[in-house]
């Protein structure tokens, strides 16, 4: 199977038809969402073009192939709205052999790593805006990849909008063009 893998979008429209559309153009098999889906919280400014509704709109198009976890913006009110789950705080995905443990990253983290995560595992994370791509090692010596593909919307520290293709067990950051 193929991935596509976004996160941080904060209700920006824009960006959530740019991610629709390389996602349909990747003809990647799956959608996997890294949470702040709808809202922009208290710390963001606010995106260029905050529109929800519209952002709603255009990802429950796209349901029945979206996984999702939810972000620290993340809220039941938005589950109400959105047709697929967004209230899982991570998820565990095997593919070809290789474990990606995927979660927003305010509750899991390069800092704070789940018990349960295998050595040479993947980290796939957002909440941060800033696309990564590290090998690292854990304070018990466990390695494990760590990769981020920043926001699309709220970028920070010079990041790119970007976004992650995982293909045959194999992830790469790529930026939009």
């Amino acid at each position: 199977m193929k991935y596509f893998v976004a996160s941080d979008i904060h209700g920006d429209s824009y960006w959530a038809e740019r991610i629709i559309n390389a996602f349909i153009e990747s003809k990647a098999d799956k959608l996997i969402l890294l949470g702040d889906i709808l809202y922009h919280g208290p710390r963001n400014d606010l995106p260029a073009h905050y529109e929800p509704k519209k952002v709603i709109e255009l990802l429950n198009k796209y349901a029945d192939r979206i996984l999702a976890v939810r972000g620290n913006c993340d809220t039941e009110v938005d589950q109400m709205v959105l047709k697929f789950p967004i209230m899982a705080d991570y998820i565990y995905l095997v593919e070809d052999g290789k474990v990606f443990f995927i979660t927003h990253g305010h509750l899991y983290n390069p800092y704070k790593l789940p018990e349960a995560m295998p050595e040479g595992a993947t980290l796939l994370m957002g909440h941060s805006h800033v696309a990564e791509n590290e090998e690292l090692t854990s304070e018990d010596g466990k390695h494990y990849r760590y990769l981020n593909p920043g926001s699309p919307s709220l970028p920070k520290e010079d990041s790119k909008p970007s976004y992650i293709l995982i293909e045959n067990g194999i992830a790469d950051i790529v930026a939009f063009t």
